[in-house]
């Protein structure tokens, strides 16, 4: 059911790429038809193919952009949450939805019409800078998933999973799974058993999981597994060049 925004959700949306830069007046104007969608999880927003006629932005819960072939296999391409937005680009060109956004977990988003975004554009074509480069920013993050998923191991594509989710914490930590590990070994590129295999690998340097519960001795560890990942890639790199 869709609803206005609150106070609290125009915080959230002011302060994403989109908008950055913006005049108030100007993030007012363009946020003006937003409304709010409350979705239940596993609930399709958008499906792949269908005719973009908004852009979104997340205001709580988790979110899943994924891609099917012909033949009906999932490709993870995003797990997003609170700030994340989705669609830009094809509400921009008045295409279709390039993946399904579907919900991990009950979530809220908001939802801005395609046709109010190209109209604002046109009479304020400065909205277009912040507008592109958040569109860079999605291109960037999908460059570095493929450089991840060509040149790191399961195991350090775990590790840079979890480091994430320690924040700046320090020492031994304790870290929730944020959604089911189905959905993450997609998220990492690996099958649920590939990821089974990467937990277990991971007990050699003091990291134990029991269901969403994880345990990390030394998160220096962690971290320091992950970016050997990250050196991987970038050796990979300067290769090809």
């Amino acid at each position: 059911m869709a609803s206005k925004l609150t106070g609290g959700d125009l915080q959230i949306i002011t302060r994403i790429a989109v908008f950055r830069g913006l005049q108030a007046e100007t993030v007012a104007h363009m946020i003006a038809p937003a409304t709010v969608v409350g979705v239940r999880a596993r609930e399709p927003i958008v499906r792949q193919d269908e005719p973009a006629t908004a852009f979104f932005i997340v205001i709580d819960g988790w979110i899943k952009l994924s891609r099917n072939n012909l033949a009906g296999d999932e490709a993870v391409i995003e797990i997003m949450s609170k700030g994340g937005s989705f669609a830009e680009a094809a509400a921009l060109t008045g295409g279709r939805y390039l993946a399904t956004a579907e919900a991990v977990s009950d979530a809220r988003v908001a939802r801005i019409p395609a046709d109010h975004l190209v109209r604002c554009i046109r009479h304020n074509p400065d909205i277009s800078i912040p507008m592109i480069a958040s569109i860079c920013q999605h291109m960037h993050y999908l460059v570095q998933r493929v450089e991840q998923l060509k040149a790191q191991s399961g195991v350090q594509r775990l590790a840079e999973f979890l480091a994430a989710l320690a924040l700046d914490q320090q020492g031994a930590c304790a870290l929730v799974l944020p959604y089911d590990k189905t959905l993450i070994a997609g998220e990492l590129g690996l099958t649920p058993e590939s990821l089974s295999r990467a937990f277990a690998k991971l007990r050699s340097i003091g990291v134990t999981v029991d269901a969403s519960q994880v345990a990390v001795r030394d998160v220096a560890r962690l971290r320091k597994l992950a970016a050997d990942g990250r050196s991987a890639v970038r050796g990979t790199l300067q290769v090809v060049r």
